[in-house]
């Protein structure tokens, strides 16, 4: 790694150098997460040269024991700090310039230091799992189409019984949030033959997109659902999408319609998911979730027992490179960020948290 060891003969060495004990280095790094066993973080050999780790901590007292030097640091890795944690960590870093969380999502880190800071620049994953999201729907709508569970209990019973299966081609998906992870899932949608709506802040967007059929607004999300086969959930999390899904809009939802949620759990009410899920004869064929309002999800809910949910302990983007690659694009973003920051990727809207 290009780590900047911080002992006191290394420090007394810069103070001499300098004159501070500022290190000479225009990317000076402190990594929020463990100081060890985290693999992904190998991906740090790949810093340029000017870049240099001045502490690694999962909180602000782990980063304090690391090095007395963190607060002259200006980018902060983020791989899993909260909220409260990176608040009370940027207030002893006063020359803070950027920060990268290694994950798509920011609503679990967003806080005031942040949104409020005008200068401070915060970049994510974006599109770094959208593959592995995308596959994982497309897994979903076949689960129910061909109706894998009364296959699976038919083969642990030993019974041969021929049954009807419904095609994906010529269903509709509906895609309720379309950014990279929406796109993603519309390119494979598209090679199973099935139509495209798109739901997006900006409907024009999609103007030359080959893989969407309909674009439409938020607004209009409860027609969307009078007319979709698929319901794929990938909003980012904001005061704006939060509980978009509800009672209202299932009710109305077109009859046999499959939700699929790999956004935020908070994007549905869940209360009112499960009751549609447990009425007879209700519009909804079931549900495939990666993501819940508490996670993990308590031993008590009913998810666990419905028949109809396919239920996934949020691993859908976590494959075994996923936080490789995330660390991988902090490393590029880095040499963007020393020579033209306004040049560096996933740059991220902090007020509409996306």
């Amino acid at each position: 790694f290009n780590v900047f060891a911080m002992g006191a003969d290394q420090s007394s060495a810069i103070q001499d150098i300098t004159g501070s004990s500022f290190p000479l280095s225009k990317c000076r790094i402190v990594i929020v997460g463990p100081r060890s066993g985290d693999h992904c973080l190998t991906e740090l050999a790949l810093l340029p040269k000017e870049a240099r780790i001045l502490a690694t901590g999962n909180n602000l007292q782990e980063i304090q024991q690391d090095s007395h030097f963190f607060s002259e640091a200006n980018v902060i890795l983020n791989i899993n700090g909260n909220a409260q944690i990176l608040t009370e960590i940027i207030k002893e870093m006063p020359f803070l310039e950027w920060i990268h969380s290694i994950t798509a999502g920011v609503d679990h880190i967003l806080c005031p230091a942040i949104t409020e800071n005008e200068e401070l620049i915060l970049t994510n994953a974006k599109g770094v799992f959208s593959s592995s999201l995308a596959e994982y729907v497309l897994t979903a709508c076949s689960y129910f189409a061909k109706d894998i569970p009364r296959l699976i209990k038919q083969k642990n019973e030993n019974v041969w019984e021929k049954f009807c299966v419904s095609e994906l081609r010529n269903k509709t998906m509906g895609i309720v949030g379309y950014g990279s992870i929406g796109t993603a899932c519309a390119k494979l949608a598209k090679a199973y033959g099935m139509n495209v709506v798109a739901v997006r802040r900006d409907p024009s967007l999609c103007g030359n997109d080959p893989n969407v059929d309909v674009a439409c607004s938020l607004e209009d999300l409860e027609h969307v659902m009078e007319e979709t086969d698929y319901l794929v959930l990938c909003l980012a999390l904001t005061e704006q999408t939060k509980g978009v899904v509800h009672s209202g809009n299932l009710a109305k939802a077109k009859p046999g319609m499959v939700l699929i949620n790999i956004g935020r759990g908070a994007l549905l009410v869940e209360d009112d998911l499960i009751a549609a899920l447990q009425q007879d004869g209700g519009p909804l064929k079931g549900a495939a979730l990666d993501v819940f309002s508490t996670e993990p999800l308590p031993a008590t809910s009913p998810l666990w027992t419905l028949p109809n949910v396919l239920l996934s302990p949020h691993n859908a983007d976590l494959t075994v490179d996923s936080r490789h690659r995330s660390v991988r694009l902090f490393t590029l973003n880095c040499a963007k960020f020393i020579t033209d920051p306004t040049d560096m990727d996933c740059i991220v809207d902090k007020k509409l948290g996306y």
